[in-house]
């Protein structure tokens, strides 16, 4: 719930941010020199391109939090194993051994968006973040497309 609360009022934030670097660009162009009005369209730019960002962002969110909300009511989210340091982290042997079982099992069954947003979680569990987001974005287009005839596989 925290993680949510901080989320959105960083995106709040960038929203606010987006609006006053608008207003800027604007009153570039309102200047109606050939280089106010030249570098009032680029500074417009910037919060089109933050907007779409984080209107990415936002809906990877949510469809992750989809699939997890569903392979927690088919009792298939992946079972914490993993073993940690005294501090609390995760022990990188440990992780390595968990992915390695993940990947295996995405590799019988390439179809299965459950194996895939498995993966996915031992990807982020061994700190490679962006295979990780790479595996749930698989596992997003795989629900998307439909059952594959796979069936819910276990933990």
């Amino acid at each position: 719930m925290r993680a949510k609360v901080v989320y959105f009022a960083l995106a709040a934030v960038l929203v606010v941010y987006f609006v006053l670097v608008g207003s800027r660009g604007v009153m570039l162009i309102q200047q109606g020199t050939a280089i106010t009005v030249v570098f009032g369209a680029a500074v417009l730019v910037l919060p089109f391109i933050g907007a779409w960002f984080l209107y990415k962002t936002t809906k990877f969110a949510r469809d992750a939090n989809r699939l997890a909300r569903e392979l927690e009511a088919e009792g298939g989210l992946p079972v914490d194993e993993l073993v940690r340091t005294p501090g609390g982290r995760i022990d990188r042997d440990s992780a390595d051994a968990v992915f390695a079982k993940r990947r295996a099992e995405t590799e019988r069954t390439p179809g299965d968006w459950r194996s895939w947003f498995r993966l996915a979680v031992a990807y982020h569990d061994a700190r490679d973040t962006p295979r990780a987001r790479k595996a749930m974005q698989r596992a997003i287009a795989l629900h998307k497309a439909g059952p594959v005839g796979a069936g819910p596989a276990g933990a």
